[in-house]
């Protein structure tokens, strides 16, 4: 079956191609065009995946070639797939939880003039993110990377007729440039390092290029996957981007754009183990963005902004187990597979939410929801339970699992490392919490006579369209995790690819780290229930400390780039412009004066008379005599 694993990528970008350039005659059918297409896709990947499964572990990887792409002298590149437990995973994740998205956005777009062309996007996004991942060089990943790029620039702005919108698709199409140029240059390397740009070059050879080229190397791929993931420093766009519809907000978040940094790190272990400083980098930068992510979120009245701010530090910790080397690798794709399932039940049940409410977001303006939308509240709530990490949900898993790899080192790693990880449980466990007590429990608050026969609130229950989805989703927000940590099956299942635990052992034993965690969490939890259901929530959001001040605004993320890179940029290019226009063209101008002014009063002597030039000529001679005379 692998040599039709071309059609994963090829169905939906056919679907693409069919809805854009069909145009409105696909309007009546083209959003079932698209959703069947993509669960096309689902199906084709669940059957090589089956195939796989029947053979041993060092047979199951599988290359599918293509055609002779770059003829270049002695640089020979091929467009091919690899297929193997690490692509395979992340095609199941991709086309799965991509599918439910289509099915929900049927009815959720039901009545957006420009539905085709909405899904025309999604599967533009489905195709270009299946390409990234399953790719077999960085050539051909950076292909689906741009893509990703291009869908998501898309359809954050979808509703560009809103400026707002329009500005925060552009932030985030110019925040994940910044990352390419990081990717463009790493593969520019690779190609001076090694001659080639394929996986199995690059890797194999990786470990004898020396540690300071490979430390230039990761640093140049983390640049890349801080930006398409949104970690520090590149993590402003991320919460601008909920501009989208929300199932856009469901895709990006949770299957497929902020999941291709932690892919490209994991992808690229073999580098990253042969530059120990570069893994750390990585290790210390999801370690800072899912503090980072965490704070936020405790701060965010928008439902879907704050739910943003979560997929932020979850994706910390994913790069947190990626930088840990063998001993999170596994862990870091495994929270990826699970999060991908409760984080885009959560966003699909905002979404729902927002049916119900009239497009509100805010939560101050919720509560009690959880009466009138109960299929929205118990999968929101699994959902909830699997992110804050109680057992057996999903999140309980994985999650944990990366704490307890963070605890594993040497000297002051494993206690900083596994503190804030252990420490950024506690906090999701607080914000999530707020978030869920805010929008379905507590008193009413958008109960209003004269607003509710104003704008016609009527929390109601979302259609099956959405429903089905969210509770597909909730499913495996509560067993997914289960079942693939039954017997370390997932874990195995990577191992052979990226390595495992071996012999270490966490510095703490693995009991403590359980109690301790889960004592955190349920202290983050009982406060939320106490400053959100026990007390009353005000309508408007109180001034707050300085510190919540800061987190509402991001940590002033967008103070702090426009003072150190866009107004110093500003004024880098008004003065370049002053140079080139006073100095370079001033200098060319003067140039050009001078010659015509000196031109112009050359040109008088030429008088078009006989008697002129004769009197010239004998000007000339008696001037010559003159010093010939003198001379002698």
């Amino acid at each position: 079956m692998t040599a039709y694993a071309w059609l994963l990528v090829l169905l939906p970008l056919l679907g693409a191609a069919i809805l854009l350039l069909g145009g409105k005659a696909t309007d009546a059918w083209g959003h079932l065009l698209a959703t069947a297409l993509s669960w096309g896709s689902f199906v084709l990947g669940f059957v090589i995946w089956i195939a796989m499964i029947g053979r041993g572990a060092e047979e199951r990887p599988a290359h599918v070639g293509g055609w002779n792409w770059v003829p270049a002298g002695q640089f020979q590149l091929e467009t091919g797939l690899l297929i193997d437990q690490l692509s395979v995973a992340f095609v199941l994740l991709i086309t799965f939880v991509g599918s439910l998205i289509h099915v929900y956005s049927i009815g959720y777009m039901e009545h957006d003039v420009d539905r085709r062309k909405f899904f025309a996007y999604l599967n533009l996004f489905v195709a270009s993110m299946l390409l990234l991942v399953l790719a077999d060089s960085y050539l051909l990943l950076f292909v689906g990377w741009e893509g990703v790029g291009l869908a998501s620039y898309l359809l954050i702005g979808f509703w560009n007729h809103n400026p707002a919108y329009a500005t925060a698709a552009n932030k985030a199409f110019f925040v994940n440039r910044v990352g390419d140029v990081g990717m463009s240059i790493a593969i520019m390397f690779m190609f001076f390092t090694f001659g080639s740009v394929d996986f199995a070059t690059v890797h194999a050879a990786a470990p004898e290029a020396g540690s300071t080229a490979m430390t230039a190397l990761g640093l140049l791929l983390l640049i890349g996957a801080c930006a398409k993931s949104a970690q520090f420093p590149l993590q402003s766009w991320l919460g601008d981007a909920m501009a989208g519809p929300t199932p856009v907000s469901a895709l990006i978040h949770a299957a497929t754009m902020v999941t291709a940094g932690v892919y490209l790190i994991v992808r690229s272990h073999a580098i990253f183990n042969a530059a120990p400083n570069a893994q750390l980098a990585v290790a210390i930068v999801g370690a800072i963005t899912l503090l980072y992510g965490a704070i936020v979120g405790c701060a965010k009245d928008d439902i879907k902004k704050a739910l943003a701010a979560s997929t932020m530090s979850q994706i910390g910790y994913m790069m947190l187990a990626a930088g840990l080397g063998p001993v999170g690798y596994a862990f870091a794709i495994f929270h990826l597979i699970t999060h991908g399932f409760f984080k885009a039940g959560m966003f699909l049940g905002a979404g729902s939410v927002m049916h119900g409410m009239k497009d509100r977001v805010d939560m101050r303006g919720f509560g009690g929801l959880s009466k009138y939308m109960k299929i929205t509240w118990i999968t929101f709530g699994l959902g909830w339970l699997a992110i804050l990490g109680v057992p057996p949900f999903s999140g309980y898993w994985s999650k944990d699992g990366i704490i307890e790899s963070a605890f594993i080192g040497e000297g002051w790693r494993p206690w900083v490392f596994g503190g804030i990880a252990m420490l950024g449980a506690g906090i999701t466990a607080f914000y999530m919490s707020r978030l869920f007590f805010m929008t379905f429990h507590g008193k009413e608050r958008w109960v209003d006579e004269h607003e509710d026969a104003e704008r016609g609130v009527h929390p109601h229950e979302s259609p099956l369209t959405m429903t089905v989805p969210m509770i597909v989703l909730a499913v495996g927000s509560g067993l997914l995790g289960l079942v693939l940590s039954f017997g370390d099956t997932f874990t195995h299942w990577l191992e052979p690819l990226v390595g495992g635990h071996g012999d270490e052992h966490p510095v703490l034993a693995v009991p403590v780290i359980i109690g301790l965690t889960l004592l955190l969490v349920a202290g983050g939890a009982f406060y939320a229930w106490m400053l959100y259901v026990r007390d009353a929530v005000p309508v408007t959001a109180p001034r707050g400390s300085l510190v919540t001040q800061a987190a509402r605004a991001d940590l002033y993320q967008d103070a702090i780039n426009e003072g150190l890179f866009m107004r110093p940029g500003i004024h880098l290019t008004r003065a370049l412009v002053f140079t080139d226009g006073k100095g370079v063209d001033g200098v060319a101008g003067s140039i050009a004066a001078s010659i015509g002014g000196l031109s112009s009063r050359l040109r008088r002597l030429q008088t078009g008379y006989a008697r002129s030039y004769a009197l010239t000529m004998l000007t000339g001679v008696v001037a010559v005599l003159g010093a010939l005379w003198v001379m002698n």
